[in-house]
Parts: structure tokens; C-alpha cells; sequence
């Protein structure tokens, strides 16, 4: 667990609330590798492109590799909102964060990162020039979680259909951070 920060009670609390979100998202992004980032372009449309991203620690935070030299930086220099959309339709998940976008050079976060896949995007390595990371902090996320068997979608549609209640497939959920 990481060393919580807070001065007071109250903060180390609502650090503890925070490290419970990110492990919840992190459990439901824990077989989702890509992700559509979504940004807003210059004429103020909405452009949508996959990413890979990586594991999602107790801060929340999540890191993506960009180039330098991308559109998605410019854009994001000019308005940090992003919206990232996952997807696992094998198993009826899927999840939206809404959050603010940073342009980051932390030589350490991309050592951590770094893997010789990503030559194919950068080919000098973790010393490409062009190599920068995108530190995404959550603020919300909403995720629609669908039971993978058909036994407990059934069980569910008869027990809220006999409870006199509309039938919920699976569970909605926000967090917000």
C-alpha cells in the first residue's frame, strides 16, 4: 500500500478513499490494454485514437507514451480535458474517464515504463528525442459491468422481475476522484 501523505486524519482518509477508486478502476482495466483517447481539436471537435496504456497504480494516475511531435500533444497543450473510452465486449465491460492531461518528461516514469515494443513508435529507445509520456489524472469514471454467464443474467432478470423492481443487467457505477 503506498505511505499515505495527509497531515491530518481527515486527509489521510480521503487518501484511503482514493487508493480504494483507483484499485476499483484498476480492477476493471486490469485485461484492457488499449484505450481511445479522445481529445478536442483546434476547430473544438472530438478526436478519438487508440493507445496503449499501462497498469494503474494507487495514485490513479494513467501513463501513455506520445511523440513530441503528435497532434494529440498540441491538442492537449491547448485544452488538458481527455476522455478515455475501454472496452472488453468478450465480457460486457466497459468503462469512460474523464480526466486532465499532462505532458510529462520524468526520465525515472519512463525507465519504469519503457519496453523494446515501443521501437516501433520510437526507435531510439527510452533516449528517443521524441519520446515524451501522458500523465492522466482521473476525475471521473463510469463503468457498465454485464455478469459473463448467462445463468446469472437470468437469475438477476427473476429476482428483480419477482422483487416488482425494473431488471439492472450487471452493475453502473461512477467514481469520482
Amino acid at each position: 500500500m503506498e505511505t499515505l501523505h495527509g497531515a491530518t486524519v481527515q486527509e489521510q482518509l480521503q487518501e484511503i478513499e482514493h487508493i480504494k477508486k483507483a484499485r476499483e478502476l484498476a480492477s476493471k482495466l486490469a485485461n484492457i490494454k488499449i484505450a481511445m483517447l479522445t481529445t478536442i481539436t483546434e476547430q473544438g471537435k472530438s478526436h478519438s485514437r487508440p493507445m496503449y496504456t499501462f497498469e494503474l497504480k494507487d495514485d490513479g494516475i494513467i501513463w501513455m507514451f506520445i511523440s513530441k511531435e503528435s497532434r494529440k500533444l498540441k491538442e492537449i497543450q491547448a485544452n488538458p480535458d481527455v476522455l478515455l473510452n475501454y472496452s472488453n465486449p468478450q465480457h460486457d465491460l466497459y468503462i469512460a474517464v474523464n480526466g486532465k492531461a499532462e505532458i510529462s518528461n520524468d526520465t525515472s516514469k519512463i525507465e519504469e515504463l519503457w519496453s523494446d515494443r515501443f521501437k516501433m513508435w520510437f526507435p531510439y529507445g527510452k533516449e528517443d528525442p521524441n519520446l515524451c509520456l501522458l500523465k492522466i489524472i482521473p476525475q471521473e469514471a463510469e463503468y457498465w459491468d454485464t455478469p459473463d454467464l448467462l445463468i446469472t443474467q437470468v437469475i438477476n432478470l427473476v429476482k428483480n422481475t419477482m422483487g416488482g423492481n425494473p431488471y439492472m443487467e450487471g452493475e453502473n457505477k461512477t467514481l469520482r476522484f
